[in-house]
């Protein structure tokens, strides 16, 4: 009756190995690293840079605990731990000066940092900490608030010389077409049959070319005047693209920071908040945050001064600069600037219809198309340098042979390029600048003191209500007080594993849910052990009394768990900030306290009591009945 098959026990065994395993990581606390990241977005950490790192260490006679490169990030970032601050302080000293020789023009940012004490073996299981967050850790907090007028502005100033190309093209008159806020006024002169054709030929002009604007005529001082404007899904895309941009250029910034977790979301409809957990200079976070990327398309210099100084036989010409690829080939281009980074509005990875090898897209505004397509008509079979400029060092991104003309300002670059270097090219070109700009509106510092004190207190919170929890139970339900005690460790067990699984940010709100998340995992015992003893109160058997006591019990314990869970769900759905992260502790806990208080508990009890086929007793506390009433009985 009170016995579980051996693939039950299997499933506790192995839910308590993997338990143990994912939470062990932290519990071995943070060592002493140095990070290294890339300067700028189209630099790169590889393989090439670890052995370059490894050998300065090597000649600076530091041994490091170990080196990990993380190519998955942004750039890639490599961090080298150490056993002492003394051997990072000199570590980074080394590193340093042997990727930045060049202080005025560095490639990477070699920063200070601390990362987790796991070991190797662990790690190789993918077992890591969770994360600490700013209120545990200590940082700076920011709250940017994105001009979303000033994006709906750049749209409609594109889409006014858009207007005034493919007019021109077709060869429709008009009166002029202005900007007017984020409305676009077009002027249509005369009366008559002519400016009634003229009216009917710019309405079907934009019916098909520009299906983001709505029309609304009206007549002023007898001309017809178009006002045109974005539709509201439109104008919704604009903004939803612009807040993208601007965290993904705000991901490529802060790897120069050298911040390990970085927590960068959008908050509403228009506001990013930023958190950057270990750092405390506001102002380097401040500079890294505003700073601006700008994106240049110049001719390369194909002279024969140019080449040579290309080969690095011959100086660089007068009038052009010399530039490096991301492979270090070097590239003279003119000084002359074609196009800036002001004249992009998209850049897409995609494929070449006929080789169907991969490209980036790029599709220009209608000054850029105008003068792209000029230049392009006149420099056949010569190439065309594509620069990007951060903190005042640029880099040629790509730099491809003009194969014809190109006009209608779509421009497709391939050559040589792997699908991951086709996105990332893509990426560059999108995420160079701000795609709208954006102003802090909030900012909050918390010192690395406060956040320990906040770990020591949660952490002292969260054991101390154990301990009473589990005290309490021993007492009054004796030994199955002890199982209830023992399912409620594991159930905190299976909960840091799992968040140390999915990687989840830990905060103060999360460690409160902790402490909550105790108090109502224990409920499912105390119910499991009333209803046993209510069935001993009834005259059962004691293993007839468990069977009947989790059985009855399951229902209610149900109910009561979902119904709590769909409060943690509208919580997660919602919530902002710390309230998702209480939410996210809640619901989680929930789930292994199912597991916990009913399957395992019960597992406890039928490998204590379930092989005594006479069991005459069970030690569940005082049971209360009528007098004079038989029953099975209870040790008390």
């Amino acid at each position: 009756m009170n016995r579980y098959p051996l693939w039950k026990y299997a499933i506790i065994v192995i839910a308590l190995l993997v338990g143990a395993i994912y939470t062990a990581p932290n519990f071995f606390g943070e060592a002493p690293a140095v990070q290294v990241s890339p300067a700028r977005a189209t630099q790169k950490v590889d393989l090439g840079v670890q052995a370059r790192v490894e050998d300065a260490l090597k000649q600076a006679g530091l041994s490091p605990l170990a080196v990990q490169l993380d190519t998955g990030a942004a750039g890639g970032s490599l961090r080298v731990r150490f056993d002492s601050p003394d051997a990072q302080l000199r570590a980074k000293d080394a590193i340093n000066h042997a990727l930045n020789p060049d202080p005025a023009a560095s490639g990477y940012i070699v920063a200070l940092n601390l990362i987790s004490n796991t070991p190797a073996w662990l790690a190789s299981l993918r077992a890591a900490p969770m994360y600490l967050g700013l209120d545990l850790r200590g940082g700076v907090h920011f709250m940017l608030q994105v001009d979303m007028q000033a994006a709906l502005t750049k749209k409609a100033e594109s889409l006014a010389g858009d207007l005034r190309t493919t007019l021109r093209e077709k060869n429709i008159r008009h009166g002029g077409i202005a900007r007017n806020g984020n409305t676009i006024e077009i002027r249509l002169r005369g009366t008559g049959a002519d400016a009634a054709a003229t009216a009917e030929a710019t309405r079907r002009v934009l019916l098909d070319q520009f299906a983001d604007l709505q029309l609304a005529e009206s007549n002023d001082g007898g001309d017809l005047k178009l006002t045109l404007s974005l539709k509201p899904a439109a104008m919704r895309l604009v903004q939803d693209q612009a807040l993208k941009q601007n965290i993904t250029t705000l991901h490529n910034r802060i790897n120069e920071l050298g911040v390990a977790e970085p927590v960068i979301q959008q908050q509403g409809a228009d506001r990013i908040v930023v958190q950057l957990p270990g750092v405390q200079d506001t102002a380097k976070a401040k500079d890294i945050l505003g700073r601006t990327a700008t994106l240049e398309l110049r001719m390369v210099d194909e002279s024969t001064e140019g080449r040579a100084a290309e080969l690095g036989t011959g100086p660089v010409p007068f009038t052009s600069e010399r530039y490096l690829e991301r492979n270090g080939q070097a590239v003279i281009v003119r000084k002359q600037v074609v196009l800036t980074g002001e004249n992009l509005t998209d850049a897409q990875p995609g494929f070449d219809s006929q080789t169907h090898e991969p490209t980036v897209n790029l599709v220009l505004d209608a000054k850029g198309a105008r003068i792209f397509k000029d230049v392009t008509r006149e420099n056949i079979g010569k190439r065309m340098a594509i620069i990007l400029f951060e903190k005042g060092q640029g880099e040629v991104v790509t730099a491809p042979v003009i194969r014809g003309e190109i006009g209608g300002g779509r421009v497709q670059i391939s050559g040589r390029m792997s699908t991951t270097e086709a996105a990332d090219t893509a990426l560059l070109l999108r995420a160079g600048s701000l795609a709208a700009p954006m102003e802090i509106i909030e900012e909050r510092t918390i010192g690395p003191s406060l956040g320990a004190d906040n770990i020591s207190k949660g952490f002292h919170s969260v054991t101390w209500g154990f301990v009473a929890v589990a005290a309490f139970m021993g007492i009054y339900y004796m030994l199955f007080g002890v199982f209830s005690a023992v399912a409620l460790a594991v159930n905190l067990l299976l909960l840091v594993a799992v968040l140390s699984m999915l990687q989840a940010t830990l905060t103060l709100p999360g460690m409160a849910a902790m402490a909550l998340v105790l108090g109502m995992a224990i409920d499912a015992n105390v119910l499991i052990n009333e209803r046993v003893r209510e069935e001993l109160r009834n005259g059962a058997s004691p293993q007839a009394a468990i069977h009947a006591g989790y059985e009855r019990a399951w229902a209610t314990i149900l109910d009561s768990n979902v119904t709590t869970l769909i409060a943690g769900l509208a919580l997660l759905a919602f919530g902002t900030g710390p309230v998702r992260g209480f939410a996210v502790v809640h619901c989680l806990g929930i789930v292994t306290s199912m597991f916990s208080a009913v399957f395992f508990s019960r597992g406890l009890v039928n490998l204590w009591y379930g092989s005594r086929k006479k069991l005459k007793s069970v030690s569940i506390g005082t049971v209360w009945r009528p007098e004079g009433q038989a029953t099975g009985k209870a040790e008390q």
